[in-house]
C-alpha cells in the first residue's frame, strides 16, 4: 500500500466517522425529553376569536422550532385543554389536568380575569404562567402577589397601548376626545385610562366620558345618545366585537348621522363583527399585525393565511413561543418557573416574530413594541402605518 493510498483511506475513515458523529448528534437532538406547554384556551366563548388563532399560530411555530432541533436538544410539545368559555371551575380543572400531564409551562387565555384560575394553579406550583395576549399589568405581582413573579403576557400592556393610541390621534391633528369606557374587563378600562393620561400630557382635551358594559349590558344605547350630543375630534373606546357592544356603539352613532372618527384598541380588531348596514366608516384601531394580507412582514402574511386569522392577535402565539425559547436558552436549559421568570424580567428588545419584546420587574406585559394602525372605510380594512408608544404613563 502506497503512502498516498494510506492517506486516502484515512480521509475516508475520518469522513465516515464525522457522518456517524453527526447522525448521533442529530438523533440526540430529537431524543431529548419534550418541554411540555400546557395550553388552557377558550374554543367557543367570548375569547375564542383571540385564543384560537394564537394557539393555531403557536402550533405552527412549535413545528418550525422542532424542525431545527428543538430547544437545546429538546422538542417543544403543546398539550391543550378547552376551558369552555372560561368557566372558573372548568378553567381550574384544565390547569390541574395539564399540570398533571407534566406541563413545564402553562399558557392561558387572553384576559386576566378569565385567566386567573389557571394562573393561580400554575404559580402555586412554581410553574411559569404565560398568556399570549393579556393586555394588563395585572398579569404579574400586581394581582397575584409575590407568586405573580411567575406570570407574564406577550400582549401589549394597556398603558403602552393607550399611549400609542393617543400619540397617533395627536399626529392626526385631533385635539379633543370623548371617552367611551366598556367596564366589563380590566383591560378595556385600563386602555382608556392610559389614553386619557397620555392625551392630557400631549395637551389634548377630554370633552366627555361615558361608560357602558358589553356581554349582556343594556346601557350601550344610552352612551351612544350622550356621545352623539358631544362635539369631539375623536371618540375613543376599547372593546371587542365578540363581546357584543362594539357593533351597537358604532352602528348607533352612524345611524344618527354622527361620522366622528372612532378609535379602538386591539380588542376592536377584525372584520368579523362588522354590520352590513350601514357599513362601518371612519373607524380605526391599533393591533399587533395586519390580519388582512397587507402586513409589511411577509412571514406574518403567510402565517395569517395559514391560520385564517380574524384579528392580528394571532401573532402573540408565536411571539410567546419565541420568548419562551429565548428564556429557556438564557436559563441554560432550565424550565424551572423562578429561573425563567428571572430571565424574562430582564428581557429588553428581545426579537420575536411580533417585533421587539421588553419586560421589567413592574411590567410583565409587553411595552415598546410597534403597533399596526388599521382604518376601516365602507367595511374595508386598510393599513395606515405603524406607531410605537414613546411614553408608558402611570394609571391608577
Amino acid at each position: 500500500m502506497t503512502g498516498r493510498t494510506r492517506v486516502q483511506l484515512a480521509l475516508v475513515f475520518t469522513a465516515a466517522a464525522a457522518l456517524v458523529l453527526a447522525a448521533t448528534a442529530a438523533a440526540r437532538v430529537h431524543a431529548g425529553k419534550p418541554i411540555v406547554i400546557g395550553w388552557a384556551y377558550d374554543s367557543k366563548g367570548a375569547m375564542a376569536p383571540f385564543d384560537n388563532p394564537a394557539l393555531a399560530a403557536a402550533q405552527i411555530r412549535v413545528k418550525q422550532v422542532n424542525a431545527h432541533g428543538g430547544v437545546m436538544g429538546r422538542p417543544l410539545q403543546i398539550k391543550t385543554c378547552d376551558t369552555q368559555g372560561n368557566k372558573p371551575a372548568i378553567a381550574k380543572a384544565c390547569a390541574t389536568k395539564l399540570l398533571g400531564q407534566g406541563a413545564d409551562v402553562i399558557f392561558t387565555t387572553c384576559d386576566v380575569d378569565f385567566a386567573a384560575p389557571v394562573v393561580q394553579e400554575a404559580i402555586n406550583r412554581g410553574v411559569l404562567a404565560v398568556a399570549p395576549c393579556i393586555g394588563t399589568d395585572q398579569m404579574g405581582p400586581k394581582r397575584f402577589g409575590a407568586k405573580g413573579k411567575l406570570a407574564f403576557s406577550f400582549g401589549n400592556v394597556a398603558q403602552d397601548e393607550g399611549s400609542a393610541m393617543a400619540q397617533w390621534a395627536w399626529s392626526k391633528g385631533w385635539r379633543s376626545a370623548a371617552l367611551a369606557t366598556d367596564t366589563v374587563i380590566v383591560y378595556f378600562k385600563n386602555v382608556v385610562q392610559a389614553f386619557k393620561a397620555r392625551w392630557q400630557q400631549l395637551g389634548g382635551k377630554i370633552v366627555d366620558e361615558e361608560t357602558y358594559q358589553s356581554l349582556g349590558g343594556n346601557n350601550v344605547q344610552n352612551a351612544v345618545s350622550r356621545l352623539n350630543n358631544v362635539k369631539a375630534d375623536v371618540i375613543v373606546t376599547s372593546t371587542a366585537g365578540a363581546f357584543g357592544a362594539l357593533s351597537t356603539l358604532v352602528s348607533g352613532l352612524r345611524s344618527l348621522g354622527n361620522d366622528t372618527p372612532i378609535l379602538n384598541s386591539w380588542a376592536g380588531d377584525g372584520t368579523y363583527w362588522l354590520p352590513k348596514n350601514p357599513p362601518v366608516t371612519n373607524y380605526f384601531f391599533v393591533t399587533y399585525a395586519n390580519a388582512f394580507g397587507q402586513d409589511p412582514n411577509k412571514a406574518v402574511n403567510k402565517l395569517a393565511k395559514q391560520v385564517k386569522a380574524a384579528t392580528g392577535g394571532f401573532l402573540t402565539g408565536p411571539a410567546a413561543i419565541d420568548g419562551l425559547v429565548t428564556a429557556i436558552k438564557r436559563a441554560h436549559g432550565s424550565t424551572k418557573g423562578a429561573t425563567l421568570a428571572a430571565v424574562m424580567e430582564r428581557f429588553h428588545k428581545v426579537p420575536t416574530l411580533s417585533g421587539l419584546v421588553s419586560f421589567s420587574p413592574k411590567l410583565h406585559s409587553v411595552f415598546g413594541r410597534a403597533y399596526r394602525v388599521i382604518e376601516i372605510q365602507d367595511n374595508k380594512p386598510r393599513q395606515l402605518g405603524t406607531v410605537t408608544a414613546k411614553v408608558v404613563p402611570s394609571i391608577k
